[in-house]
């Protein structure tokens, strides 16, 4: 009798195991593909809890959706139902990425190679193509369950961002601006853009599983972030190349065609000025660079750039809701390290924030001092730092692991709000002196995402109900605001999710 009912166990088993191996690939290609999943797969390795240093961690997982598995949607505390923030969402996916190509979308799909099709995400304004907004692409996509717009957008990196020529001292890394046609803008690294494919690419792991090749995204992922973190210092002089068949890169001698450069052109031109020719520290070429990895070892911090002669960061690099994943889903040689570097970055949102204005500064010195501009004034608060807020209000929503986030998110608003939420200014000294008079959608938004963090009250719900309203971006600043509008919308409806 024992054995009879071991054997039909068994078989009870044997069946159900065929079943699962045969039915999973067609019910998951029955699946919708539009909407996102109402409750994401989370997987999790152990927790790195090793001493680290002078900061205090909160032990375990924190207490926000991380642990709790439930995402706060922020619309519809205000009243606007989950089926009203899905549609806003997909029309503002569909304008971005497949709208009118003169005055709306921003991917663009280029034909095909090996590893199936190509797109890019282009900055419309200035004309090309950057890592910053391919891997926001990437995300978008994976959390929308976009996979054709994910894979071919990695695939166009992979075939002309990607670094490959051993000459340069780059290589590895993915060169943060390109021509549309593939050709470079630069054959240097921007770590912003390395920093969400890791993210995405872990995403898309956990949520699409491993293919082959560049699809093998776990693998791609653990690459890049192990590169991040152990590049070896390579100094060499340029001109360099991004893959090893290409003429040696020269930048041009006049600023780059775009509509920015114009009218930056025609106002200089009333001031009887010229035109300046920026020049980054990695596209100067009459001069040896030594590039390294991308964070600060010793400080726990991602550098501003790789070049290990600017020894500054960037606050609005610091993603220490992504570094907790890391700390668990990494490489295991390099836990430690981003969970150590989660606490740091929360250290230095408290330490380079205006005290009144909550306002962060593009660059700073690794001790949270401030970085001086070629004219001797500090960085001001300007583009990058828009995304700041987000960042440490999104890391309180995942982790709530740090309260000061909530100060942080109510000192920003309160400043932002009292300049004219329909209109205040788009970059400022940190102290509140307003240094320009276009008012920007991106960093509404993004202050928005400030909700996750501050205390509820009308201010709260009035930057919310401004990005509500707010129609999608179009025309030629739509890339970096019409980026950043939708992730916000996608975080403050709770469909940003950890997958």
């Amino acid at each position: 009798m024992a054995v009879k009912k071991l054997m039909a166990n068994r078989l009870v088993f044997v069946a159900t195991l065929a079943f699962v191996v045969f039915m999973a690939p067609r019910l998951a290609a029955q699946a919708p593909t539009e909407a996102p999943q109402p409750q994401p797969s989370n997987p999790r390795a152990p927790h790195v809890n090793a001493p680290l240093g002078d900061i205090p961690r909160m032990p375990g997982d924190g207490n926000g959706a991380y642990k709790t598995h439930e995402y706060r949607d922020l619309f519809a505390e205000l009243g606007h139902s989950p089926a009203q923030s899905h549609a806003k969402i997909e029309r503002a996916f569909q304008q971005l990425f497949h709208g009118d190509g003169q005055e709306e979308r921003l991917y663009f799909e280029t034909g095909e190679n090996a590893n199936g099709p190509l797109a890019y995400i282009t900055d419309w304004a200035n004309n090309d193509a950057r890592s910053e907004g391919m891997s926001y692409g990437m995300m978008i996509a994976v959390q929308l369950n976009k996979k054709r717009e994910f894979d071919a957008i990695w695939n166009w990196a992979n075939a002309y961002m990607l670094i490959t020529d051993e000459k340069n001292p780059s290589v590895g890394y993915f060169a943060w601006s390109m021509n549309t046609d593939g050709t470079p803008r630069s054959t240097g690294a921007a770590p912003d853009g390395e920093e969400y494919f890791v993210m995405a690419l872990y995403f898309a792991a956990h949520r699409w599983r491993n293919g082959q090749g560049i699809y093998n995204y776990q693998a791609e992922a653990d690459k890049i972030l192990g590169r991040m973190r152990h590049h070896p210092v390579i100094t060499a002089t340029g001109p360099f190349r991004v893959h090893p068949d290409d003429p040696p890169f020269l930048p041009p001698d006049h600023p780059w065609p775009s509509p920015n450069n114009k009218h930056r052109a025609e106002e200089a031109a009333k001031s009887g000025k010229a035109l300046p020719v920026f020049r980054a520290p990695w596209d100067l070429v009459a001069r040896p660079q030594t590039i390294g990895p991308m964070v600060d070892e010793d400080h726990f911090m991602i550098r501003f750039i790789p070049n290990v002669d600017v020894n500054s960061t960037d606050a609005s690099y610091f993603l220490p809701a992504f570094y907790e994943l890391w700390a668990r889903w990494g490489p295991p040689e390099d836990r430690e390290f981003w969970a150590k570097a989660a606490d740091v970055s929360r250290d230095m949102f408290n330490k380079v924030t205006g005290p009144e204005t909550g306002l962060a500064p593009d660059r700073s010195n690794f001790d949270g001092t401030q970085v001086l501009q070629r004219d001797g004034t500090p960085t001001p608060f300007s583009y990058d730092s828009w995304r700041t807020v987000s960042n440490w209000s999104v890391d309180y929503s995942w982790w709530k692991k740090d309260v000061r986030e909530t100060a942080l998110s109510d000192r920003i608003q309160k400043f932002l709000y009292g300049q004219g939420i329909h209109s205040f200014a788009d970059r400022y000294t940190l102290d509140g002196k307003p240094l320009s008079r276009r008012h920007s959608v991106g960093m509404a938004a993004t202050t928005a995402v400030g909700s996750f963090a501050t205390t509820p009250g009308p201010v709260s719900k009035a930057f919310l109900e401004e990005l509500w309203t707010t129609p999608v971006p179009s025309g030629e600043q739509r890339y970096y605001d019409g980026l950043l509008y939708l992730m916000s919308m996608m975080h403050c409806s709770g469909t940003f999710r950890i997958y």
